[in-house]
């Protein structure tokens, strides 16, 4: 029997949270369950810092970006005593359940509490990222990618003015997938991601080309390959051909911001709400994900950052459109 859950939203940010805060929220108040919203993640748990969350709190929220219970990452947690301390703060104010709304760091974090709090914890995927296991799109991603398709449009117009080159950088320290879907979204004329080793070899074979048409040329780096970065990768450029007008536009936070797209809000609905009900099933220690439009559930130890190899078929399809 369940009758007090807690959330919260940890490490980064991003569009679609209070989405999926508002579906928990709403789905509780449904089965007769309070809800305790703890401000900013696991240090909120660790000061015993939260609101009560009723539904009339979040009457205008499923439209906003970010996350009304604020975010942070928390060092402390890493520390057993703060967990400690987090586990007797839930005790005291007899809650039941967690929702930890987050990503790879967010639920490794949850494994970790394991040892010191007995509650089960249900995840819910929120990170532009996309990187997780056990979810077709996280919480996040769709906006994220949806602003960087809009700012390289914009990019495109000066680019196509001047003849220029411009390297876009986008968001993703460990993985491309911001990066290749805009990419192919953008009709980008190159990519550079982490996880295609050869990509800087294929640039140097396209300058070749590109000297030969002119013309302007849209490239997009994410912002953990290889290469070093939108700036390393504009100074190649440079000294392959130095008579390119070579421009830097790193797009950076504007990523994480802006009002959640339709598709969106409503995976976020939908994860939120079987969030709770997982909990009252008896479910622990798992993801909610919807892969091929079905609800599932992911250990979390299987859904934390799995880096997978870019399927084939979107590296050749990327290599025939960007040709």
């Amino acid at each position: 029997m369940i009758n007090k859950i807690a959330v919260f939203t940890s490490g980064g940010d991003s569009p679609g949270m209070n989405a999926c805060i508002r579906a928990v929220v709403l789905t509780a108040k449904h089965f007769n369950i309070d809800v305790l919203g703890y401000i900013k993640g696991y240090e909120g748990l660790i000061d015993n810092v939260y609101q009560k969350l009723l539904p009339e709190n979040l009457k205008d929220s499923v439209h906003r970006g970010g996350t009304i219970l604020k975010s942070a990452r928390s060092q402390r947690f890493m520390e057993e005593k703060f967990r400690l301390q987090a586990a007797e703060n839930l005790k005291k104010e007899d809650v039941q359940g967690i929702i930890a709304i987050g990503g790879d760091g967010t639920f490794k974090g949850a494994l970790a509490f394991e040892a010191q709090c007995s509650l089960p914890v249900i995840g819910c995927a929120g990170t532009i990222d996309n990187d997780l296991v056990g979810t077709d799109f996280t919480i996040g991603y769709d906006t994220a990618i949806n602003t960087v398709i809009e700012a390289i449009d914009k990019i495109r117009d000066t680019a196509q003015s001047h003849d220029r080159i411009f390297v876009v950088e986008v968001m993703g320290r460990d993985a491309g997938l911001i990066a290749l879907r805009s990419a192919i979204g953008s009709g980008a004329d190159a990519l550079l991601i982490p996880e295609l080793k050869s990509d800087m070899k294929e640039l140097a074979s396209k300058i070749e080309k590109w000297k030969k048409e002119g013309g302007s040329r849209i490239i997009i780096v994410s912002e953990g390959d290889e290469s070093g970065g939108a700036f390393k990768v504009a100074e190649f450029i440079k000294t392959a051909w130095p008579l390119a007008d070579v421009k830097v536009s790193v797009l950076g936070h504007i990523q994480r911001g802006g009002n959640p797209t339709c598709m969106e809000r409503v995976n976020a609905g939908i994860t939120g709400y079987h969030a709770v009900k997982a909990l009252l099933d008896g479910k622990k220690s798992e993801m909610v994900g919807i892969v091929n439009k079905t609800v599932t559930y992911t250990p979390f130890e299987k859904a934390v950052k799995h880096h997978t190899k870019i399927k084939p078929e979107l590296e050749l399809l990327l290599s025939v459109l960007s040709a």
